[in-house]
């Protein structure tokens, strides 16, 4: 069994993927765009002009696969409820990760110290995904 986040980035999801290239190294798998459907794209699910937009893709960051779409590119991606949590090996990795999610995007939590890591912090990024970043706890030790 495997379990795998799914997010909707309602018209956003290109300008996402090429975001969390850059600033989590994530590596594109496979991108499929509504005008490649093997099926025409329902007309209620898919606004006029939108063949461009992605109907599917898939992405790793670090050893996970994550899978994304324009959805019904509603223009009103909401992510509640949700964190993504992000693990990192080092205290400067956590950081710098954070501080990547963090352009343009909102602080929750400043990244601190906390008693399960030497680094954490909360952040929704610019298209509102909410991540929470930390050192693993080893990352203090020598």
């Amino acid at each position: 069994m495997n379990l795998q986040p799914y997010l909707f980035f309602e018209g956003r999801c290109e300008e996402a993927l090429d975001f969390y290239r850059t600033k989590l190294g994530a590596q594109q798998v496979m991108l499929m765009r509504m005008k490649e459907s093997p099926e025409p794209p329902n007309p209620e699910m898919c606004p006029p002009g939108s063949e461009e937009k992605i109907m599917h893709c898939s992405f790793t960051i670090g050893n996970t696969q994550v899978m994304a779409s324009d959805g019904r590119c509603s223009g009103k991606p909401s992510f509640q409820g949700i964190s993504l949590a992000l693990s990192a090996s080092t205290e400067a990795e956590a950081k710098r990760l954070y501080d990547g999610l963090s352009d343009g995007g909102q602080v929750q939590m400043p990244m601190t110290k906390t008693f399960f890591s030497p680094a954490f912090g909360m952040v929704a990024d610019r298209f509102g995904v909410s991540w929470m970043v930390m050192a693993e706890p080893d990352a203090a030790k020598p």
